[in-house]
């Protein structure tokens, strides 16, 4: 038997210590008004329902031969917003991109409402995304441009460009699944008993906070309680202070799902592993990654534990190109958008690889 003792008075002064940092940091935070997010200047320059198009500005002063031609469009989530790819001026992957001389549009999918609900897979595939992808094709007078699919968007973007490979001239997926049957997949061996019917019958389009909470539980201490706790060291650095009041506010702002895109993409995707097995079909049409031969540069993160290494690497052999690379970032899945390090190297990761290709 385990004797434990405890030293009562140190229990005492560390419980009035806690309380006392936990006081003064929620009177800290009372006086923090709302944070600015987002940096980098940029236009609205196509709109369709809750969709927006943007393009960014370029920075100036980079070297013509620097610069890449080839427009990029970055395909993002849909549950989640956008905004993580420009966080602030010195956590912006779109900034760094704009600072190698790379032409960025981004997709905003805005919020959906009731109006959505039937909105399906196929809608976003080949219809808004090849909508923004022909509109910046012919603004820019290029036959074929160059996509960025990230998380969610990836997945998009992969079966985009299988069906409309066409219209690329360079595919960039970050941090995508493709294989949603790794053992490491949290989110698949949740959804393996859901009802997806009956969810979607009786939400309409899925609440964003539902599936916010699903994410949060699947590291609950960590994603939770400890990052609070943390921050009471940190409650006194300004700076500090408003780079997670950013985190935050990206975290919990977290659109609601169409229910028939949802649906499909929940049971086609995520319990039926259809890219893996090569059955996927939109609009009718075999969704064949192997007759895919757009080139492709492939980013995941070691640490990531929503989209782990071994369900983006698959990619490699289920797409039919020949001019394949990869780059396994050392973060996790946020810290390949806000960290030090992705700073440093994502933005020249890809903008080098587009440049290499700029000609071809």
């Amino acid at each position: 038997m385990i004797d434990l003792k405890f030293d009562q008075d140190q229990v005492k002064r560390d419980t009035d210590d806690f309380v006392q940092r936990l006081t003064h940091g929620l009177a800290v935070l009372a006086q923090v008004g709302d944070v600015a997010i987002g940096s980098a200047a940029k236009d609205a320059v196509y709109a369709e329902d809750k969709l927006v198009l943007y393009r960014y500005r370029a920075v100036e002063d980079v070297p013509a031969q620097s610069r890449v031609r080839v427009p990029l469009v970055i395909c993002y989530a849909l549950v989640n917003r956008p905004y993580m790819m420009d966080l602030q001026p010195d956590r912006s992957l779109i900034r760094g991109l704009l600072q190698r001389g790379v032409d960025v549009y981004l997709i905003d999918w805005g919020y959906p409402d009731g109006a959505d609900r039937f909105l399906t897979f196929d809608d976003y595939v080949s219809g808004y995304l090849a909508r923004c992808v022909d509109f910046v094709r012919e603004s820019s007078g290029f036959d074929r441009v160059n996509l960025l699919g990230v998380c969610q968007g990836g997945t998009i973007s992969l079966c985009y460009a299988a069906l409309h490979g066409d219209s690329l001239r360079n595919l960039v997926t970050m941090v995508t699944p493709a294989d949603f049957h790794t053992p490491e997949n949290l989110l698949a061996k949740w959804t393996k008993h859901v009802d997806l019917d009956a969810l979607v019958a009786t939400t309409g389009n899925v609440p964003g906070e539902l599936l916010n909470a699903l994410f949060l539980s699947l590291q609950p201490f960590r994603l939770t309680s400890q990052k609070y706790v943390d921050l009471l060291d940190q409650i006194d650095d300004p700076k500090a202070l408003e780079n997670f009041l950013r985190m935050e506010k990206w975290i919990f702002d977290s659109p609601d799902q169409p229910g028939a895109m949802f649906r499909e993409f929940m049971q086609w995707f995520v319990k039926e592993n259809r890219l893996m097995h090569g059955t996927l079909e939109l609009g009718g049409r075999a969704v064949d990654l192997k007759s895919m031969q757009t080139p492709l540069l492939n980013i995941y993160a070691q640490f990531d534990h929503l989209v782990p290494p071994s369900a983006s690497e698959p990619i490699e052999k289920l797409v039919g190109s020949r001019d394949y690379s990869s780059y396994q970032f050392p973060g996790g899945h946020i810290g390949i958008y806000v960290s030090g390090a992705a700073q440093r190297e994502v933005p020249e990761r890809i903008a080098s690889w587009l440049r290499e290709r700029d000609a071809r």
